[in-house]
């Protein structure tokens, strides 16, 4: 694959915060989340040469997009420039959007044992979906050499795992973090650790 790929999850949202369920519902991003997508931002700044020659593209969920606005911001792009992607969202988690993870653990203690607890939802999308989506995103040609990708938690993790090769198992075992992104590039995949300043609530 030519292509070089930042890749970057949503900072936190009120959701993430309430330990709730999101998929395809949306909350916005906490304040603390604001922070995290602005030091990406700064931090892709000195990462990337020409932005020019960098596009964005986004999940179209609305914690994604508020997440690419402010690195947009960070970056001098013109957030009107942002291509979203169907083929980004999260995994649709069923029946289990909306819940709190603590009332589901109630019900089944051992829920969080495995590492892909969250295909337990019933009606929840498969990962064969979402790896297919992957697929077509990584194979498309209109979509440019170097890209910047606004994703998800269990979707981006799905992408890392197409990207490299990735047993099923392993893709899973991966964390989903907010205050560091990837670059995928020559067949490799490098983490980039990024320090947030702790937002002080009054």
């Amino acid at each position: 694959m030519s292509k070089s790929i930042f890749l970057l999850r949503h900072g936190q949202t009120t959701f993430n915060a309430q330990q709730r369920l999101q998929g395809h519902c949306n909350s916005e991003l906490t304040a603390l989340g604001q922070n995290q997508a602005s030091t990406i931002g700064a931090s892709l700044s000195k990462k990337i040469g020409n932005i020019n020659q960098w596009a964005v593209y986004s999940s179209p969920l609305g914690r994604a997009l508020e997440t690419a606005q402010i690195v947009c911001e960070q970056l001098g792009i013109d957030s009107d420039n942002i291509v979203t992607d169907e083929r980004l969202k999260e995994f649709n988690l069923g029946d289990w959007e909306t819940c709190f993870i603590p009332d589901l653990v109630k019900q089944n203690p051992k829920l969080l044992n495995h590492r892909d607890w969250y295909l337990s939802a019933p009606h929840c999308e498969s990962y064969e979906s979402v790896v297919n989506r992957v697929k077509d995103f990584l194979a498309d040609n209109a979509v440019p050499d170097n890209v910047i990708v606004i994703s998800h938690g269990l979707t981006g993790a799905v992408f890392r795992g197409v990207y490299a090769a990735m047993s099923y198992s392993e893709t899973f075992e991966q964390d989903l973090p907010q205050n560091a992104y990837f670059l995928l590039a020559d067949d490799k995949i490098s983490r980039i650790q990024c320090e947030v300043t702790t937002v002080e609530t009054v």
